[in-house]
This record gives C-alpha cells, sequence and structure tokens, in this order.
C-alpha cells in the first residue's frame, strides 16, 4: 500500500468514525424538546462571546497564512474576523433559539370519509455533512441550524480556515453539552487534507444530505461525485436592473449598495442592467457612483460612452461572478430584454428590479427563474438573517426540496401520521 493510500484508508476510517457518532447523536436530537435545543444554542452564544479573544487569535493565524499565500482581497474578506463579526455570530445563534422549532410542526392535516386523520408533520433530515471553503463563521450558522432542526452535523471547513473553524467548533460543543446533548451534535471534520471531502461524499450510509458551500469548482465537485443528496447553489452571477420608470435616486443607492457593500458575498450584484428608456439620465450618474465607490465597470459601447473610465466587457463579463469590486454594465431594450439577458447568463441566485412601474415589477417578480427577486431593494438582502431565519447555511439554486436561503425550517422533512378507530381497507 502506498503511503497516499495509507492516508485515503485514515481519512475513510476517520469519516466512518464520524458518521457513526452523528448517527447516534441525530437519533438524541430528534428527540430533543425545544427547551433542550435553544439552551444548547443560547449556551453556544455565551460561549462564542466568552471564547472571543482565542477565536481571534486562531483568525489571525490563518490570516497570516492566507496572505502569505497571497489570496484574493475578496477571500481575505470572507476568512477575516473581528470582534464585530464575533458578536454577529453569537446573536445568530440566539436568533436561531428564538425561531419556532420546526420539528413537530404539522404542515397540514385532513379527515377522509371514511374516518382516518392524516397529518404530514416535519421531522429532522437526520445528519447532514457541510463542506465550506473561507468563511469560519459558517460553522456557527451551520451548527446552530442543524441542531435547531434535530440534525447532527458534520462540518468540513476550508483548509484556510482551519484553526478559526476550530476555535469555533469548540464553542458550539461547549454549548450543546452544557445542555446535556450529545457532544457529536456538532462535529467539525479534523484534517485538512481534501481526501476528507472525497470521502463525506461516499458516505451515504451516515450523511443523508451533503450541503456544500464555496467556490464553483467546489460546488460541482460534490454534484459530480456525491452518493449523497445534494443542496447547493452553482455561484451568484447577480443582477440589477434600473428599468425605465425607475426613480433615479433610489437606482443610485440600490446599485452602489448592491455591489460594494460588501463585494464578496454571493449576493452581490455582479451586472446592471440599464433600460434605454432611461439611458439619458440615468446611465452616467450610476456609472459615476460605482467608480467613485472604489468600483471597476466593464460596459458595452453604449456604456463605455458616457465615461472614459470604463473598460470594454468581454462576453465572459456577463457570465463572471466576480466576487470584488467590479462589475458588468449593460444598455437593454425594457424588461423582455433584461429578462433575456439574466434568463441566458444568470445563476439562478437574486435579480433585483428598480421601477415605480407596479405591473413590470411584478412581470419581472413572476417571469424570472430565480430563487430570490427583489423590488426596489438590494441583492445584498439575500440572506437568511435579513429574511427573519437567524441564519442561514446557504442560499440553494436548485428546485427540489429546498430553494433560496436554507434555514432551519429547510433542514427538515416530513412524515405522515394516519389516526383510525379500527377502520380496515376493503
Amino acid at each position: 500500500m502506498s503511503l497516499a493510500e495509507a492516508g485515503d484508508s485514515t481519512i475513510e476510517r476517520q469519516i466512518d468514525t464520524l458518521g457513526r457518532q452523528a448517527r447516534a447523536a441525530a437519533a438524541a436530537l430528534a428527540k430533543a424538546g425545544t427547551a433542550a435545543k435553544n439552551a444548547a444554542l443560547l449556551g453556544m452564544a455565551a460561549a462564542v462571546r466568552s471564547r472571543r479573544e482565542a477565536i481571534l487569535a486562531a483568525n489571525a493565524r490563518d490570516m497570516a497564512a492566507a496572505r502569505e499565500a497571497k489570496l484574493s482581497g475578496a477571500l481575505l474578506d470572507r476568512l477575516m474576523l473581528d470582534a464585530a463579526r464575533i458578536e454577529a455570530m453569537a446573536k445568530g445563534l440566539e436568533e436561531i433559539a428564538a425561531q419556532p422549532d420546526p420539528v413537530g410542526a404539522v404542515m397540514a392535516e385532513w379527515t377522509r370519509p371514511n374516518g382516518l386523520s392524516i397529518a404530514r408533520v416535519r421531522v429532522p433530515l437526520g445528519v447532514i455533512g457541510i463542506i465550506y471553503e473561507s468563511r469560519p463563521n459558517v460553522t456557527a450558522d451551520a451548527g446552530g441550524l442543524c441542531l435547531k432542526a434535530g440534525n447532527a452535523a458534520i462540518l468540513r471547513g476550508g483548509s484556510e480556515s482551519f484553526h478559526s473553524s476550530g476555535a469555533i467548533h469548540a464553542a458550539l460543543v461547549e454549548g450543546a453539552t452544557g445542555a446535556g446533548l450529545p457532544a457529536a451534535a456538532i462535529q467539525l471534520v479534523p484534517t485538512r487534507d481534501r481526501a476528507a471531502v472525497g470521502a463525506m461524499l461516499r458516505a451515504d450510509r451516515w450523511i443523508d444530505i451533503i450541503v456544500p458551500r464555496g467556490g464553483k469548482s467546489l460546488i460541482e465537485r460534490v454534484q459530480r461525485e456525491s452518493r449523497v443528496p445534494v443542496i447547493a447553489h452553482l455561484d451568484g452571477n447577480c443582477h440589477v436592473y434600473v428599468d425605465g420608470a425607475a426613480d433615479l435616486g433610489m437606482a443610485r443607492k440600490i446599485a452602489v449598495n448592491a455591489k460594494m457593500r460588501r463585494t464578496g458575498i454571493c449576493g452581490a450584484a455582479e451586472t446592471l442592467l440599464v433600460d434605454k428608456a432611461c439611458a439619458g439620465t440615468h446611465l452616467k450618474p450610476l456609472v459615476e457612483d460605482l467608480i467613485a465607490a472604489g468600483c471597476e465597470v466593464r460596459g458595452d459601447a453604449p456604456t463605455q460612452a458616457v465615461d472614459a473610465r470604463v473598460k470594454p466587457a468581454s462576453a465572459n463579463d456577463w457570465d463572471t461572478e466576480y466576487l470584488d469590486a467590479i462589475i458588468a454594465v449593460r444598455v437593454v431594450d425594457g424588461v423582455d430584454d433584461a429578462m433575456a439577458h439574466i434568463a441566458r447568463h444568470g445563476s439562478h441566485h437574486t435579480e433585483a428590479i428598480v421601477t415605480e412601474d407596479r405591473n413590470t415589477a411584478e412581470r419581472f417578480l413572476n417571469e424570472v427563474d430565480s430563487a430570490i427577486l427583489l423590488h426596489n431593494a438590494s441583492t445584498q438582502f439575500a440572506d437568511g438573517g435579513e429574511f427573519g431565519m437567524g441564519a442561514e447555511i446557504g442560499i440553494s439554486t436548485g428546485r427540489l426540496h429546498a430553494r433560496g436561503p436554507v434555514g432551519a425550517e429547510q433542514l427538515t422533512s416530513f412524515k405522515y401520521v394516519v389516526r383510525g378507530a379500527g377502520q380496515v381497507r376493503p
């Protein structure tokens, strides 16, 4: 056996052990009451706060290694933790605790003519494997949401956030065990070896759902190789369409915020589409605002004509998720042309329309096939926390099981409970 084979074999055994422990923990969590789960989540929040200095020290190690490896500014922003982001993690866990418990909720109920009473009731999915890159805060969000929904979690963070994720995970275990829940309710894969990803994708005996959160190459690999069902999105090529009936002041605020508030998140706008009906009044100030905010603008010929600083857009620009201070800008012929562009180049993630014409807005909201659609609001609201979910594991762009922000409710399945009074089928 080669050294590589020996290493892979060790990792397979490691994942197998984590899987066995997770399956046992999932059985305990499925029976845990709301009070116990909420106590664990509040304990996790308290532990995140009490361990803040340790988490910051761990993150400093990761940031130093990331800078040495010359990671991009967008990746460094995703990786970086500070006091405010740690506090946001703690508050996110508290908000998850404040959410209604999805487990046991009756989704629908009815009575048949023969007297059978039938109810569709939410139940946990079981064991969820989360594979993610860069953002260490996903450790807290994913662990907390899985626990709220009665699921055990196996977390595989990115190698660049290894120390940060480990420090956060220690806080989660402290909170869970302090509330009497099993330590294996939330487990962290203890290796940076990429073979662990493959081992998780093959662990269909133990893992019920895989949720990947990261770059396009990771998502594509998971969807290609996984034996386990996947909840995923490929990328966030998000659009803002400024309609001919858009208020200019509103359009300027939304365009800059959608692109520049945080350029490294999947809800950041990557393309701005401007209706030719208002291009004469709206295009130049929109472009100038973006450039003034530090954004590189790549545009079509009409966009280049309004400002010499605009670089020519290539065919690839319309399909690119920059995750950086770069945006592609194109003039379109009304809402139909805008929707056709989004259908051709979008990733079914998040799109926004800015318009005072309610009928045009309703057409856009009804006809664009994306997980999240906004009228007169920034794409940066594409976030489970902003939707009132407390947190999210990610934004699903698929059509099966879950779509949009994946919160606690989306991490459940259901069963049918039938109550009778001695009925037999004729």
